[in-house]
């Protein structure tokens, strides 16, 4: 499957921004769905992960209290919801299938994710 992210855009500290992930087909009621970032010169970090069984959700330290993740099945979308933006979430975000129901969010164990959507974060 191959996922496709969007909605970034620049920002200053504080603001918000929602992204989204959308799929071919049904593919996103298929497999769990996660959010992954990419900030210019460092490697990836998992952010945050939706359960496609009951929508149990995870995050990333980091983006505890600010980001949240959400699903609209008639939609065919996930959402990521980033509030309080800081500097420091300057990245390209990805959305990718995630293995082991959300655990493989912060071992890299994803896959499908396409070009991302860049977020920058500054003052």
């Amino acid at each position: 499957v191959q996922l496709q992210a969007s909605g970034g855009g620049s920002v200053q500290p504080g603001e918000s921004l929602r992204l989204s992930c959308t799929a071919s087909g049904r593919a996103l009621d298929y497999t769990e769905i996660g959010w992954i970032r990419q900030a210019p010169g460092k490697g990836r970090e998992g952010v945050s992960c939706i359960r496609r069984s009951d929508n149990s959700t995870f995050y990333a330290d980091s983006v505890k209290g600010r980001f949240t993740i959400s699903r609209d099945n008639s939609k065919n979308t996930v959402f990521l919801q980033m509030d309080n933006l800081k500097p420091e979430d300057t990245a390209v975000y990805h959305c990718a299938a995630v293995q082991h129901f959300c655990g493989g969010l912060f071992s890299a164990e994803y896959s499908g994710w396409g070009e991302g959507t860049l977020v920058t974060v500054s003052s």
